[in-house]
C-alpha cells in the first residue's frame, strides 16, 4: 500500500515539475538606457559598462538562478541610446516595456534621465532599479516598483558637508547649484541645515545644467567675500567651474564640488591634479574600498576581474558609475534568487527582505519602505598633493577620517588649492 502511495505521489509531482519548467522563460529580459552622447555620457556609459559586466559574469555561469523556476536562466540585456535627452528616453523606456516586454527596468544615470522612467514603470507595474537617480522627490509617494541601489537620495548627501561648515565656523558661504532635482534638493538641505546654525549664505544662485562658464559667478562670489565656494552640479558643471577657477587664479579658503571624488580618473584627465589639489568632495566607492563583502565581488577582486574585460569592451574609467551599474546587477540577482514568483511585486518584496543584510562593494544595501537607499554613507573628502601626486582622503566626520582637513586650503603650483 505504501509503495502505491509513493508511486502515485511521484506520478502527480512529475507533471508539476514539467509544467513549471515549461512555463519558465528562456531568458530574463532586462531593459536599460545609456547616454552615448550629451551631458550625461561621461557618467552614463560607465554605469552601463558596470551593468554589462554583471550580465557577462552571470551568463558565464549559465545565467542567473531564478528561485521561481528552480534553475539558472540566461540574462538578455536590451539597451538603447537616449543621447542624454529626456524626451527620447521616455520613448525608449516605453519601447522597452511595450515592444521588448522586459520584466525588469534599469534606469539610465542620474535623476534627470531617471525621472521619466518612474511614472512609466509605476503605470505598467514594472520593477524599476534606479542606480543613481537620487532626487528626494522620487521617494515621497507610495511607488511599489522603485528601488534605489547605488546611492542614498540626494537630500541626505549634504548633511556631512553642512556639519563640516558649522563645526569649522565657516560663516561666509557661496553656493552655485544646477537647476535639477538632484542638486536642488542638496541646496535645500544644505541651506536649511546651516541656517538653523545661524549661517546665512552670502550667495545662492541657480544655473542651467548646460552651464559651461562660471567666471562671472566666481567673481560675484569673490565680491561677497565668500570663504567657502560650494558648487553643486553634474560632471560637466564641476569640470567647467574647476577649469575657470584655475585659469582665473581665484582662491577660496574652501572649494567643494560633488563629482571629483566619485569619478577621480575622469577629473584628473579633465582638469589636472593642480586644479583638484585642496578641493573638498564627496567620497564613495571605489575611493571607499569595501573588500569584506557578503555578496558579489569585493573591490579588489572586482578590479582584477573587471579591468581586463573593460580594456576590450570600451575601456571606461573605474569610478562610482561603474560600481553602481554592477551593484544594481547584484541586487537584481539577489531578488531573482530569493523571490517566490517572477513578477515585479514579488521581486521588490524579496529586495526589501534582504535590506540591511546585504553588504557589497558599494557598502551596506539598505532601503526604506519607499525604496530609498539609506545604508550607504557618503563622507567628506579632500584632495591632497604630495610630491606632485594627488591623493583623496576622508576628512570628515572624524570617526571615519583618514586625514585632517586642510582649512584654509593652500595653493599648489600655478593652480589653486
Amino acid at each position: 500500500m505504501l509503495k502505491r502511495v509513493v508511486l502515485l505521489s511521484l506520478f502527480l509531482f512529475i507533471p508539476t515539475i514539467a509544467a513549471a519548467e515549461s512555463s519558465a522563460p528562456h531568458e530574463i529580459r532586462i531593459g536599460t538606457l545609456y547616454a552615448g552622447s550629451g551631458a550625461f555620457a561621461s557618467s552614463s556609459i560607465p554605469q552601463y559598462q558596470g551593468l554589462r559586466f554583471w550580465v557577462r559574469r552571470v551568463n558565464a555561469r549559465g545565467g542567473v538562478f531564478v528561485k521561481a523556476y528552480g534553475r539558472r536562466i540566461p540574462v538578455k540585456l536590451i539597451a538603447y541610446n537616449d543621447q542624454s535627452q529626456t524626451g527620447l528616453a521616455g520613448s525608449l523606456y516605453t519601447q522597452l516595456i511595450t515592444r521588448d516586454r522586459v520584466r525588469i527596468l534599469v534606469a539610465d544615470f542620474g535623476s534627470v534621465l531617471t525621472s521619466v522612467a518612474i511614472p512609466l514603470a509605476e503605470e505598467r507595474q514594472i520593477l524599476l532599479i534606479d542606480p543613481t537617480g537620487t532626487s528626494a522627490k522620487f521617494f515621497r509617494g507610495n511607488n511599489r516598483f522603485l528601488i534605489l541601489t547605488g546611492l542614498p537620495s540626494s537630500g541626505i548627501w549634504p548633511t556631512v558637508l553642512a556639519d563640516f561648515l558649522i563645526a569649522h565656523k565657516i560663516g561666509r558661504v557661496a553656493i552655485i547649484y544646477s537647476a535639477n532635482d538632484f542638486t536642488e534638493s542638496q541646496d535645500q538641505t544644505l541651506v536649511s541645515r546651516i541656517e538653523a546654525a545661524g549661517i546665512h549664505p552670502v550667495y545662492n544662485h541657480a544655473v542651467a545644467n548646460s552651464t559651461s562658464s562660471y567666471t562671472l559667478l566666481l567673481h560675484q562670489a569673490v565680491a561677497r567675500r565668500a570663504q567657502a565656494l560650494i558648487e553643486l552640479g553634474y560632471n560637466n558643471n564641476d569640470i567647467a567651474l574647476l577649469q575657470d577657477l584655475s585659469a582665473g587664479g581665484m582662491h577660496f579658503a574652501m572649494v567643494f564640488t560633488i563629482n571629483p571624488g566619485l569619478r577621480v580618473p575622469l577629473f584628473l584627465k579633465a582638469v589636472g591634479a593642480q586644479a583638484l589639489g585642496g578641493t573638498f568632495t564627496y567620497v564613495t566607492p571605489p575611493s571607499l574600498a569595501y573588500n569584506k563583502v557578503n555578496y558579489g565581488l569585493g573591490l579588489a577582486a572586482f578590479k582584477q576581474a573587471f579591468e581586463p574585460w573593460n580594456r576590450k569592451h570600451g575601456n571606461v574609467p573605474l569610478g562610482l558609475s561603474v560600481i553602481a551599474g554592477y551593484n544594481s546587477g547584484l541586487i537584481i540577482q539577489k531578488a531573482l534568487e530569493t523571490a517566490k514568483r517572477y513578477d515585479s511585486v514579488a521581486l521588490r518584496t524579496a529586495i526589501r527582505a534582504v535590506s540591511g543584510r546585504l553588504f557589497t562593494l558599494d557598502g551596506l544595501f539598505k532601503v526604506d519602505s519607499r525604496g530609498n537607499q539609506i545604508g550607504e554613507p557618503i563622507p567628506l573628502g579632500q584632495f591632497f598633493m604630495s610630491q606632485e601626486k594627488l591623493v583623496l582622503k576622508v576628512v570628515y566626520p572624524a570617526k571615519v577620517a583618514t586625514a585632517k582637513p586642510l582649512y584654509p586650503a593652500p595653493r599648489w603650483g600655478s593652480g589653486r588649492g
